[in-house]
């Protein structure tokens, strides 16, 4: 069985932190699905992946709000939580072989990371643009994308407004956050706190418009 892990939402200012795992048999149907890194593709032709997708394979997804991610951020942790993740999907999956897209600079660095938490112990491929490069993966980020996007659908239902993608580079989510500070004084409980940007955004906002953010983010 062949496994894909990748994740969604690792930079934003606002909202979780998605890591998505699929599992298949073979990649055939999701090459007929013609799948592809989910940046890649149009918020359309995503949603249409997806079920087909979910139809095709096992799909397993952790979805990590935005307090946790503050929790490891804290002493430059990410990466290992990311591993934490993806080693949970995997030994929930149990795959044969399982190709993972690296999050780390460096590739062997994160795959050690990863194996240190793994109780299946499955081949493990870990590269950088492996979404790029293995349909599984191609998948799996579409999954997490797709299930990332539900989620800040659901907080713009929750603050009864459009929050925009979640990235400081977003005018929609700009606005929110400086609307938010200088009405609550204080951060909305689905920001990032340890975030540089999200501190320098309510700073910003308690003196200024946010026009000239620096933008630590990352797709």
């Amino acid at each position: 069985m062949l496994c894909g892990v990748d994740e969604a939402g690792r930079g934003p200012v606002l909202g979780p932190l998605v890591v998505a795992a699929v599992m298949v048999e073979d990649d055939l149907g999701l090459i007929e699905l013609e799948v592809k890194d989910s940046k890649r593709l149009t918020t359309k032709r995503r949603e249409e992946l997806a079920p087909k997708i979910r139809r095709c394979a096992k799909v397993a997804v952790e979805i990590v709000p935005s307090t946790r991610v503050d929790e490891w951020t804290i002493g430059h942790r990410l990466n290992e939580l990311e591993a934490v993740i993806f080693a949970k999907l995997i030994d929930e999956l149990e795959p044969d072989i399982v190709y993972v897209d690296a999050c780390d600079a460096n590739e062997r660095r994160f795959a050690s990371m990863l194996m240190k938490n793994l109780v299946h112990r499955p081949k493990l491929v870990c590269e950088h643009k492996a979404d790029d490069t293995y349909p599984v993966v191609s998948a799996a980020s579409i999954i997490a994308k797709t299930v990332r996007d539900a989620e800040i659908e659901k907080i713009e239902q929750t603050v009864g407004e459009p929050i925009g993608t979640g990235y400081a580079h977003d005018p929609t989510t700009r606005a929110f956050l400086e609307k938010w500070i200088r009405e609550k004084q204080g951060l909305p409980p689905q920001a990032r706190a340890s975030w540089a940007t999200t501190r320098k955004a309510e700073s910003l906002a308690k003196n200024s418009r946010l026009t000239d953010w620096d933008s630590e983010e990352r797709e």
